[in-house]
């Protein structure tokens, strides 16, 4: 009876995190796509944590409520942008970035039969032409999501990202999914892809060492969206996003808020 109790109880509270994360505005059905900054954020091994500093919280002397606070963040963590500054000289800082690079039409590429399978799953060109095969041709300007399966194991340290040590040791013991440098070579050249996002802390793979992904990404302007959420939510085309990151001056990356918009 207690083992019912509990998946009752797991039942309730993932409901309660499906509603807060979908919306309905004008006829159209959004999506919220952005892991919520707190304590329990995932950060790069070698990155502080999310820090919120209570300011003031309670009843003021002249009598209404008032909250304030102050936070501390690293940019690259929880759900954020890598600008293409990030991983290549004399590109776009955060602030730089054109606006239509962060909306538009979508499509998810799901591969998480074989990566929840293998930790250190490279994602090909031939997943995207499996995708293709039943979908059609990936469209030029289009942003492209993959779902690798490991947002169900968020904000676990260890599952997410194979260890929960810190440091330059925490990097050397990553293990997670990511996108093969053939295939962001690909992506860029022969689809020429808007923006690209993942499920996972980096859109190269936990063991990569000279990041190849993130370079030829970046040296081709194209922004990063990494520690995406929900995309179990959504389905494999007919939907639009919107990557709207805190607009730092300067910035290599900055806290995301993304979301998707589905065509009902």
């Amino acid at each position: 009876m207690k083992n019912y109790a509990l998946v009752f109880i797991a039942f309730l509270l993932l409901s309660a995190q499906l509603r807060s994360a979908v919306a309905q505005v004008s006829g159209k059905k959004i999506i919220d796509l952005t892991y919520s900054f707190d304590k329990e954020t995932i950060y790069w091994p070698t990155e502080n944590g999310f820090q919120l500093t209570v300011g003031f919280k309670g009843e003021t002397d002249k009598g209404y409520h008032y909250e304030a606070n102050t936070f501390c963040a690293a940019e690259h963590g929880g759900t954020h942008l890598d600008a293409p500054a990030h991983f290549y000289a004399n590109r776009s800082t955060v602030d730089q970035i054109s606006l239509d690079k962060l909306m538009g039409e979508a499509i998810v590429i799901d591969v998480s039969v074989a990566s929840l399978k293998d930790a250190n799953y490279l994602i090909s060109k031939e997943d995207f032409l499996v995708w293709e095969a039943k979908n059609g041709k990936i469209k030029p300007g289009v942003i492209v999501l993959l779902r690798t399966g490991y947002g169900k194991f968020w904000p676990d340290r260890t599952k997410y990202m194979g260890t929960d040590k810190r440091g330059v040791e925490g990097v050397q013991l990553l293990h997670f999914p990511g996108l093969s440098p053939a295939a962001a070579d690909w992506l860029t050249k022969e689809r020429k892809i808007k923006a690209v996002g993942i499920d996972t802390p980096s859109i190269d793979f936990g063991q990569s060492s000279t990041y190849e992904t993130h370079v030829i990404l970046t040296k081709e302007e194209v922004p990063i969206f990494e520690n995406v959420a929900n995309l179990d939510l959504l389905p494999f085309k007919d939907f639009s996003v919107i990557a709207l990151p805190m607009k730092i001056g300067g910035g290599s990356g900055a806290p995301l808020r993304i979301i998707a918009l589905l065509n009902q």
